[in-house]
């Protein structure tokens, strides 16, 4: 028999990929009684798989409605880039010596060179693996696995869930912002390499146009 920690953890996998692939649109309800007969497994794995994917903000239960997968909002879409710019710019500015040696600034370096190959490429799963990789040189030398774990459920609610194809456009706005983060630490700046992440890379008044468009929201809507 399968133990029922692993058999949930399977469950989860299995849903989050269906919603990420857009399978499981968002707005549809998830029929736990169904499923659980489709699956062939009990309803208990599959209630707590939903419970951890509950708490990571990918769907909602809801009184007498079941459970249903979460559409983001802007005013969402703004509290978590709010979120993430001060997380990171803070750890930013917290690890700065360590982050300014010569390995760290050469696997960002590397890093962005290799995101801007996939991105030509359009390797988009790379792409955005790589990206992730940037961002943990820095997250990483924290060793505060809680703030990734705050982290990288909001990264992938904002960008992979589901997965759209990606806006070149809007990408080469943020490897530009990673050169200019990667200058800063050079420069020895430890304020101006955490404003980068705050309010450049983060910036939801600098993102917002391409998040309306990403997402086909009405530009009137907040």
């Amino acid at each position: 028999m399968i133990p029922l920690a692993s058999l949930r953890e399977q469950i989860y996998l299995y849903l989050r990929g269906e919603i990420q692939q857009g399978k499981i649109e968002a707005g549809a309800s998830i029929n736990i009684d169904k499923m659980s007969r489709e699956l062939g497994i009990s309803k208990t794995p599959l209630k707590e798989a939903i419970i951890k994917l509950e708490c990571e903000g990918f769907v909602n239960f809801l009184p007498r409605r079941g459970v249903q997968v979460r559409e983001l909002s802007l005013q969402e879409l703004k509290n978590y880039y709010e979120i993430i710019g001060y997380l990171e710019s803070s750890v930013v500015f917290a690890v700065f010596d360590k982050l300014s040696q010569a390995a760290c600034r050469k696997r960002l370096k590397q890093s962005n060179a290799e995101q801007r190959k996939a991105l030509k490429q359009k390797d988009y799963n790379r792409y955005y693996h790589l990206n992730l990789e940037f961002h943990d040189v820095f997250l990483n030398l924290s060793g505060n696995q809680t703030l990734h774990e705050l982290v990288a459920p909001l990264k992938q609610r904002l960008y992979d869930f589901p997965r759209k194809a990606y806006w070149e456009e809007w990408e080469e706005v943020n490897l530009q912002e990673h050169r200019k983060f990667i200058d800063a630490i050079e420069a020895g700046d430890p304020s101006g390499a955490a404003a980068v992440i705050r309010d450049e890379h983060w910036s939801w008044q600098k993102h917002k146009p391409y998040f309306i468009k990403f997402y086909k929201f009405d530009k009137h809507e907040e």
